[in-house]
């Protein structure tokens, strides 16, 4: 794509235009577009622009993190919360290079986010300058759209297409890459925000028959289930899903990043799908006679073996993004648009109808499932603390109403299991890529973009030393986030697969750790270490009660594994419980 419209240098001095350098351009193109949280690290590429920043420290709030990657991944916390575009500014070279895991991680997430980038002046592109790399070339394969920009005058421009790009359709990350002339030559500053771009049509409107031919199936299904993935989220279709369940009467699963799109009491919501899901929506699958998907991509951690899944059931997959059609599972009836219009179609024209028969079988699945695997996990009998317990106790501290910031492994899955929603946009966790080291940073971003919401995150020892040192950036910017740390001195999910499938041969998986709570004093943060079950009530109730941020150390059992498991590669009907 095109990033501008010619320059015409006759129009550089004009009332309506004022006359800017590149840098004041760009954040004057953030202002335009509502911004007001930046996340980012300074460095020789970039410098123009930090200047320019100096001067707008009553509009913009920068903060300053301490690895480039946590600004993509506290930007991804903050839009996955507020809704809005994440916004990062890093420079050149390393600096750049440092952002790619964050990039791959919005992009298989589709978070809306724009990175902007400092690059070496233009005489020297392609001179292998100090600090120089082709970051355009780099990030092709891990953002939705990318540019270069050359001129001042094509700032404003680049910018707004940015944004329009970033969060419409299926969203995603954005790089604009600017090299240093840019930021410091002059040109006259428009902007217009973008509403259209001619060659990109990110929402399409399904097609009226699709709609007809679903309805019929939704009216004539006996075991229907629906499949609710993030999309119902980043389309703010809630409150278009419930109508939908409300009048289909049909019971819905979540994805993992659609946890919280309906509220885990719904006595429709009958848990969540995938290799760690709930027993019902697992099991029930091979029973199925239709399933409808609402926003998801039949991720592998939710079809397993993607020949085996549904294998009695028509499907209907509703989804913005029209190359997840028929990607990974075949869809008998696919409606291609944005879910809150679809849902309306789809619900104006089916019967009411009630399928309590139906679920109710999910819940003698649940029966079995809290006897077998949950009591257990919540209310064990003896032995060290558990993770599931933890969590539990820290959910009903919160009345299962804050924002659930995760890391990536075995305290993931038991947080997403039984931490528990009352209201959208509570889950910050990454999904598709699996990256330790997301939850720090992101639950920094989760709380600068939701303040007036309590945010917990919950890490593991692996991953919370990956981006430890975003504690300064808490102790710095005083951002209250309150982190519970589950520490069984293991990579634990890693364990858990040497366990069940490498005859226990723990190779690189233990972890000797540091003095969690000198490094958590070192950076102004309370610290407490619970050992005992009996202390752990008490040390919630004071690190919900602290005012600041605060890290809980948990020391919990060292070979705990997550149940149910779907084994990788089998049909989810093969679940185990243990």
């Amino acid at each position: 794509m095109n990033t501008t419209e010619p320059f015409r240098p006759e129009e550089r001095q004009t009332a309506e235009a004022p006359l800017l350098t590149g840098s004041q351009a760009l954040i004057e193109s953030f202002l335009r577009e509502g911004v007001e949280t930046l996340f980012g690290y300074p460095g020789g590429a970039i410098i123009p622009v930090y200047d320019a920043l100096y001067d707008y420290r009553d509009r913009l709030r920068h903060i300053l993190v301490r690895h480039e990657q946590g600004a993509v991944h506290a930007a991804q916390g903050y839009a996955r919360v507020s809704g809005r575009v994440g916004v990062c500014l890093v420079t050149s070279g390393p600096g750049a290079t440092n952002t790619v895991t964050g990039l791959a991680d919005a992009l298989m997430d589709s978070t809306p986010l724009v990175l902007v980038t400092g690059q070496v002046g233009s005489t020297l592109l392609g001179t292998d300058a100090f600090q120089e790399t082709n970051f355009v070339g780099i990030t092709q394969a891990v953002t939705k759209w990318n540019c270069q920009v050359k001129y001042p005058e094509e700032i404003p421009a680049a910018i707004a297409k940015a944004f329009y790009i970033a969060r419409s359709g299926r969203p995603g990350p954005v790089v604009v890459d600017i090299t240093k002339d840019a930021q410091c030559a002059t040109a006259p500053f428009r902007y217009e925000r973008i509403t259209s771009i001619r060659s990109y049509a990110p929402t399409l409107t399904p097609d009226a028959r699709r709609i007809e031919e679903a309805a019929r199936l939704i009216d004539e299904a006996r075991r229907p289930l629906a499949m609710i993935g993030q999309g119902a989220i980043l389309g703010n279709a809630e409150a278009e899903l419930r109508a939908f369940l409300d009048r289909s009467g049909m019971p819905a699963a979540s994805t993992l990043l659609g946890l919280s799109a309906l509220p885990s009491d719904d006595p429709r919501n009958v848990g969540m799908l995938g290799m760690h899901g709930n027993y019902g929506p697992n099991i029930k699958n091979k029973e199925c006679d239709l399933l409808v998907a609402v926003g998801m991509r039949f991720d592998d951690r939710v079809t397993g073996d993607p020949a085996a899944f549904g294998p009695n059931a028509r499907i209907i997959h509703m989804e913005i993004d029209p190359s997840e059609i028929d990607k990974i599972v075949h869809a008998d009836v696919p409606l291609v648009g944005d879910v809150k219009r679809t849902l309306p179609l789809l619900t104006e024209r089916i019967r009411p109808r009630d399928h309590s028969a139906w679920i109710e079988e999910f819940r003698a699945c649940d029966r079995i499932e809290y006897e077998r695997v949950v009591r257990r996990a919540i209310r064990p009998d003896g032995g060290r603390i558990r993770m599931g317990e933890a969590v539990d106790a820290v959910a009903r501290a919160y009345d299962r109403d804050a924002v659930m910031v995760t890391d990536v492994g075995q305290q993931q899955m038991f947080a997403a299991r039984y931490f528990g929603f009352r209201r959208s946009r509570s889950v910050v966790t990454s999904g598709g890529l699996g990256t330790m080291g997301f939850g720090l940073p992101a639950a920094i971003g989760a709380k600068l973009g939701a303040p007036d919401r309590e945010v917990v995150l919950f890490a593991g020892d692996g991953g919370l030393q990956m981006t430890i040192q975003e504690l300064a950036t808490i102790f710095q910017s005083h951002v209250c986030v309150k982190i519970v740390l589950l520490n069984n001195s293991f990579l634990g999910m890693v364990r858990q697969w040497q366990e069940l499938f490498y005859d226990r041969r723990y190779s690189s998986t233990e972890m000797v750790n540091p003095d969690f709570g000198l490094i958590a004093r070192a950076n102004g943060i309370e610290y407490r270490c619970v050992e005992r079950r009996g202390e752990l009530p008490q040390a919630v109730a004071a690190m919900k009660a602290h005012a600041g941020a605060y890290l809980l150390e948990v020391r919990v059992e060292n070979e705990e594994n997550v149940f149910p498991m779907v084994p990788a590669g089998a049909p989810v009907s093969d679940i185990r419980l243990e």
